[in-house]
């Protein structure tokens, strides 16, 4: 009996799953892009963090272990200095560099709204919620942005997106400029 129970749980555990994404997330409406590299720009950072909480825990006791403190203050600044930038400068460069990395982008056809799910500092999920006329594009391509939600960067893969239609509407590009659709009903 108990073997046929754990094999008719797993059956119940594996339909569910397949039915319910674990991010599926209807008040931010239809899931419209996900990004790739979610979980190593994630892994990469957890990785950063890590390093630096070890690093100001190890600092005393190699300086009591390798004598370093009766060195003189030259070679006690460059001992700081050094760690100093693999502790704090890092991460904060890696958060810089990642911070704008969409995860998941969501859009809701009737408010034409999107919103954007990132990482912040301590690696918790973000939500931005943005209009699609808040959406700039930047004049000269910079490596990290593909567009800015108001004043935040944002970076997407354009291959990415399942449907380019999606991508094309984000970015704006379904409107012409030369007309607009109101100007051809009158």
């Amino acid at each position: 009996g108990f073997i046929f129970q754990v094999a008719s749980f797993q059956g119940v555990a594996v339909r569910s799953l397949s039915t319910s994404s674990p991010h599926d997330h209807p008040e931010h409406g239809r899931l419209v892009y996900k990004g790739n590299l979610a979980k190593t720009v994630l892994g990469v950072k957890f990785f950063s963090y890590s390093t630096s909480i070890f690093n100001l825990f190890m600092m005393p006791y190699i300086m009591l272990k390798s004598g370093i403190g009766v060195e003189s203050l030259l070679v006690q600044a460059a001992f700081y200095g050094l760690i100093g930038i693999f502790t704090f400068v890092t991460p904060v460069t890696l958060h810089i560099l990642t911070k704008g990395y969409v995860i998941r982008l969501y859009y809701k056809d009737e408010a034409d709204t999107y919103t954007a799910i990132t990482y912040n500092a301590i690696l918790a999920e973000k939500v931005t919620v943005f209009h699609q006329k808040d959406v700039k594009i930047p004049d000269i391509t910079k490596m990290f942005t593909t567009f800015y939600a108001k004043t935040k960067s944002m970076l997407v893969n354009p291959t990415l997106f399942p449907n380019p239609q999606d991508y094309n509407h984000l970015m704006g590009y379904d409107k012409s400029p030369f007309f607009k659709f109101e100007d051809l009903e009158e």
